[in-house]
């Protein structure tokens, strides 16, 4: 398959999961125009309109669900060949490219890939900042830092450390939240909120625990954060009485096919090593201990 054809098909898939335009647009950081236009370039390809659009969103025209699961598996073949193929050079040089979220990205991670580049000057380390899932089966990234209460069956992972998230603000006072939206929503996190807060106690929200943290500076409300981020801003407090302690495990790890690769699974260690060291030196974030 052509990887037109691949980039493309991405597009539809994260549609038909999302179910609409912009929601897809969103998790795949792309505006709503292109979305479509990928869409028509497929629905060309392969002969035309494959979605009903209607008030709840876009759906599979009947009979399409066999097509797009027919091109799916063709994909995901292909893909396996590349992948094991990437094993076949054994130095510990070219490109591996690490996902991780917007906030371990910029608060964690630069300094342990200037470590990594010290280790190994020959290796390329490309840091991707993106708090929508990426897909690994599809070679997106090579390895992942991500923090989630569970993970796909077909990624291979190690616990590095375990964050702690809590309730910030500018005051005691405050009693309005703030809410965790787009890939935010489905975070421990956001299932806390839901369990435990009203609706009518949220305010304003953001799909960025960067952006939360500004939001909770400038006053706008309570904010949940990890304590690496809301206990490095001078006028947040911490407000023990508002939430409990979220703790939630940093995964690093990588696709299946990739683990044996010998560049991948020497960062990945290293990953782990120094990301759970540079953890162990902020006292409300526990390492991992096995």
């Amino acid at each position: 398959m052509h990887s037109s054809s691949w980039d493309n098909l991405k597009y539809v898939l994260s549609v038909i999961e999302a179910g609409s335009v912009s929601a897809a647009a969103r998790d795949l950081g792309v505006n709503h125009a292109t979305v479509l236009r990928r869409i028509a370039a497929f629905e060309t390809q392969y002969g035309g309109p494959i979605f009903d659009k209607n008030a709840n969103g876009y759906r599979l025209m009947p009979g399409k669900e066999a097509l797009v699961q027919a091109v799916r598996e063709v994909e995901n073949g292909v893909l396996t060949v590349e992948r094991l193929m990437q094993g076949a050079n054994p130095l510990l040089s070219g490109v591996v490219r690490i996902s991780s979220t917007d906030t371990i990205s910029q608060y964690l991670l630069p300094d342990v890939v200037n470590t990594l580049k010290l280790e190994s000057p020959q290796l390329e380390i490309e840091l991707l900042s993106n708090n929508s899932h990426v897909n690994f089966a599809r070679m997106e990234a090579d390895l992942f830092v991500r923090p989630a209460m569970s993970l796909p069956e077909d990624m291979i992972a190690e616990t590095a450390a375990h964050l702690v998230f809590r309730a910030f603000g500018t005051s005691q006072d405050l009693d309005k939240w703030l809410g965790l939206k787009g890939p935010l929503a489905r975070s421990a996190a956001a299932n806390w909120l839901s369990n435990n807060i009203p609706g009518e106690a949220l305010g304003s929200g953001s799909d960025s625990f960067t952006v939360l943290s500004r939001m909770a500076q400038n006053g706008t409300g309570i904010a949940i954060l990890p304590t690496f981020v809301g206990e490095s801003l001078p006028n947040l407090v911490h407000l023990p009485d508002k939430m409990p302690d979220i703790r939630v495990p940093v995964w690093v790890g990588s696709h299946q096919d990739l683990r044996d690769i010998p560049r991948i699974r020497a960062v990945r260690k290293s990953v782990i090593a120094h990301l759970s060291a540079k953890l162990d030196q902020h006292p409300s974030t526990c390492s991992n201990t096995n």
